[in-house]
């Protein structure tokens, strides 16, 4: 018999956030979150998207023993910003076993119903500005910083349940030695063209974090807002996301595009921490994890691009490759050998083709799902 249980309790959070490492202990591919970044983002008063919105975490039980989890979730802003009354699940793991999914995704269907949703979408891990999207393709390696991972037979489990296909999320490996250098060769030419038009190129400086974060933020909130799923995001939930970044962005990595005092865009790159915290048991700092965190990092072989945007009006003037063009040139001196951009969007054309000319490979692909309800 499968029971449902909702998370009420500080050890049942702790018990839903371990789940994995036990699902997935055979696997080499599997990289633990850690413990300590888990329980904050699931904890209402500890995350700011709780100020505004809601999640329900439920664990399933077979024969007294947990084999799944998945989170409810309504956000209420995402709801307001595209006019939608739709929730989204997220943190869905289990075993092989179609009975156990259904009893999951029925238990979050049910809570979102309650909030009034018509539809429900995922996986989302809280909100898109958070890991989200199915693994479906791209098995063989194991995930960069901030992305998902999961076992293939997840896809049927979803199909099964009745949802379907709603978009499909890339990520593009970027590899030192196959990589067309084209925007790099090209980088003084396109560089000195924007200069005519007033527009530098630099790294973020740390020194003024605080300020540099409240100006990219405007960006970021203009440049996505046509993204499907997007919604901005408030000034706790950046100054959140920008505190977590702070603490592993390298400012070579980080480069803003500038209009005399404007910044008009930015990339966004940071060291693949995947490379320690994958050995790190169980996703806990302590007693040896954090000093593998903190010595490892000198040894990381590959960056995770995770951001890059420019706003509207300054699109099309090579400003997307001088950003890419940037980050490729600085990594090459600091010894790194690949850089995964992800995600974008199936239909964003005009990204995806950009990543393509310097002969990027498609190597993973994401997807989202949906369910009327």
């Amino acid at each position: 018999m499968i029971q449902i249980i909702p998370v009420e309790t500080k050890k049942q959070r702790a018990e839903f956030i371990d789940f994995p490492h036990d699902l997935y202990v055979a696997d080499p591919n599997y990289v633990p979150e850690l413990f300590v970044a888990q329980e904050d983002l699931l904890t209402p008063k500890k995350h700011p998207f709780y100020k505004h919105s809601a999640a329900q975490l439920f664990l399933a039980y077979k024969n007294h023993k947990i084999v799944g989890r998945i989170a409810a979730i309504w956000n209420v802003n995402h709801n307001s910003f595209n006019q939608v009354s739709e929730g989204q699940f997220g943190f869905f793991d289990a075993i092989d076993d179609q009975e156990v999914a259904n009893a999951l995704f029925r238990a979050a269907t049910e809570w979102v119903k309650q909030k009034g949703g018509t539809k429900i979408v995922g996986p989302i891990n809280l909100t898109t500005n958070d890991t989200c999207g199915l693994l479906v393709e791209g098995f063989n390696r194991p995930p960069k910083a901030m992305m998902p991972y999961n076992f293939p037979y997840y896809e049927n489990l979803i199909l099964n349940d009745g949802f379907v296909k709603q978009v499909d999320l890339r990520a593009y490996l970027v590899n030192k030695s196959k990589a067309n250098q084209r925007s790099v060769l090209l980088l003084d030419k396109l560089q000195e063209r924007l200069l005519r038009s007033n527009i530098r190129l630099r790294e973020v400086n740390l020194k003024d974090f605080k300020n540099e974060a409240k100006k990219i933020k405007q960006v970021y909130n203009k440049a996505w807002d046509k993204n499907l799923g997007f919604v901005p995001m408030t000034d706790e939930e950046f100054d959140y996301v920008a505190k977590d970044l702070k603490m592993v962005v390298d400012p070579k990595y980080c480069i803003i595009a500038e209009k005399g005092d404007e910044i008009i865009g930015f990339a966004v790159g940071i060291p693949d921490i995947n490379e320690i915290q994958i050995k790190i048991k169980r996703g806990r700092l302590l007693p040896t994890g954090i000093f593998k965190l903190l010595f490892g990092r000198k040894k990381i072989k590959s960056l995770r691009v995770l951001m890059l945007g420019v706003l509207s009006n300054y699109r099309k003037l090579g400003i997307e490759a001088c950003l890419y063009g940037k980050i490729i040139q600085n990594s090459i001196p600091a010894g790194i050998v690949e850089a995964e951009c992800s995600w974008m969007l199936d239909h964003n054309y005009l990204m995806n083709h950009a990543i393509e000319q310097i002969n990027a490979e498609l190597y993973k692909r994401y997807r989202l799902f949906e369910k009327s309800i």
